[in-house]
């Protein structure tokens, strides 16, 4: 239940900082047909997370 409300959590702060809207994310629309790949987005949390999870090891 923690991770769901944490993914909640962070699924609604994205609408308000916008971080799905970075240059390099790919977007197709033709139609009523949208395909989004958030690439660089994906690059940028995982170097973040990367880092977060790296301190909290160093502190164990």
């Amino acid at each position: 239940m923690i991770i769901g409300g944490v993914l909640f959590l962070i699924g609604f702060l994205m609408q308000f900082l916008h971080l799905g809207k970075l240059p390099g994310d790919i977007v197709f629309k033709k139609g009523n047909t949208t395909f989004y790949f958030p690439v660089v987005t994906s690059i940028l949390l995982s170097i973040v997370l990367s880092l977060i999870f790296y301190i909290m090891g160093r502190f164990r």
